[in-house]
């Protein structure tokens, strides 16, 4: 039996974001010590069949942690140590923002499933910002931006350069996130005009390479039309998907009612259908995002067109070893289908 299996279940008799602080202040109190260092030799899979080149970042796996596990930028270098390939950090909004009310997290374990409505929580761009700068992480780190709850959809644009302006100096890659379902008004920003706005803005002040985060819930012409202004504006690529904020008929958790993002199992398949949509028509590489849990699920998202991979709700439930796990099963499939690499294996079923 794993470790994790014997602490579950008193995790899970806590509220969902109170395990979610406690395993963050565990990795904090790691970082940076000589148990980080054996975790890596423990969790790491150094391979160079595993290795990939996107967007001009060079990831020594493609499995990454996705934004939402790490807001505040305090445990990117305790994450790596874990195995994972890549961190992006966030939500960062300009301002401090304390989310909204608790609680705002819940589990659906039939469903091996979560729903947050967090609302962008985090320490701000000013005080994230330094601590991005001052982190020493072996992986490439990415800076998931998002806006201000008070800042007007009409000053958007200044809103999100401010924030990058600020987190710069520590990102290796920036994402724009105007697709989280849990600021109001948010996912408005979608649409041509404002989209272009934000990004000609970031661009202008530097942004580079430059990321769109897409939201599962667009209807395929209004992805088309993000994809659009994607390739006009030369983006360096895209993550598919965000949370969802429909709930499929086959969940059973009692907690399906709750309002806010849905991530995990039950939103994996409809996140592989994304990537290939969004992989058919664009030739940036795409970030893999929903449901991601096993090597088989990652597998299947990196043949639909992902160069690399992320996940937060396998955290929750697989443990700290999923990293290792899956990326041990990429290798097996790697061999079994006869690519010398993940990058060969990329698109393989378009």
């Amino acid at each position: 039996m794993r470790a994790y299996d014997a602490v579950k279940p008193a995790l899970f008799s806590l509220p969902a974001e109170t395990a979610h602080g406690l395993g963050h202040a565990a990795l904090r109190l790691v970082q940076d010590t000589p148990v980080a260092a054996a975790l890596a030799d423990r969790l790491v899979v150094d391979d160079r069949r595993l290795e990939t080149e996107a967007f001009g970042q060079s990831f020594p796996n493609p499995v990454g942690v996705a934004a939402g596990f790490d807001k505040n930028a305090e445990v990117p270098a305790a994450l790596a140590a874990l195995g994972f390939g890549h961190v992006e950090v966030g939500g960062v909004t300009a301002e401090r923002q304390p989310g909204n009310p608790r609680p705002r997290m819940f589990r659906l374990r039939e469903d091996r499933a979560l729903v947050n409505r967090m609302g962008f929580n985090n320490h701000g761009a000013d005080a994230v910002g330094p601590r991005l700068a001052a982190t020493d992480c072996p992986v490439p780190v990415g800076v998931n931006i998002g806006k201000s709850k008070s800042t007007p959809l009409d000053e958007a644009a200044a809103d999100y350069r401010y924030t990058y302006e600020r987190t710069r100096a520590g990102g290796d890659y920036f994402v724009v996130n105007v697709s989280s379902p849990n600021t109001p008004g948010l996912r408005e920003l979608q649409n041509r005009e404002p989209l272009e706005r934000i990004l000609t803005t970031l661009q202008d002040a530097g942004a580079s390479p430059l990321l769109l985060k897409l939201s599962p819930d667009l209807a395929p012409a209004a992805v088309e039309s993000a994809l659009a202004v994607v390739n006009d504006l030369g983006l360096d690529g895209v993550v598919a998907t965000n949370t969802s904020v429909r709930r499929p008929a086959s969940l059973r958790s009692k907690n399906r009612v709750e309002g806010g993002g849905l991530s995990g199992k039950p939103v994996e398949r409809e996140a592989t259908r994304m990537i290939r949509f969004v992989a058919e028509r664009t030739d940036v590489p795409v970030v893999g995002v929903g449901g991601v849990s096993d090597a088989e699920g990652a597998y299947e998202k990196i043949r639909a067109g992902a160069s690399v991979v992320q996940l937060y709700t396998a955290l929750v439930y697989e443990g700290p070893t999923v990293a290792r796990d899956i990326n041990r099963g990429l290798l097996d499939r790697l061999e079994r289908d006869g690519f010398d690499s993940v990058e060969d294996a990329v698109g393989a079923d378009l």
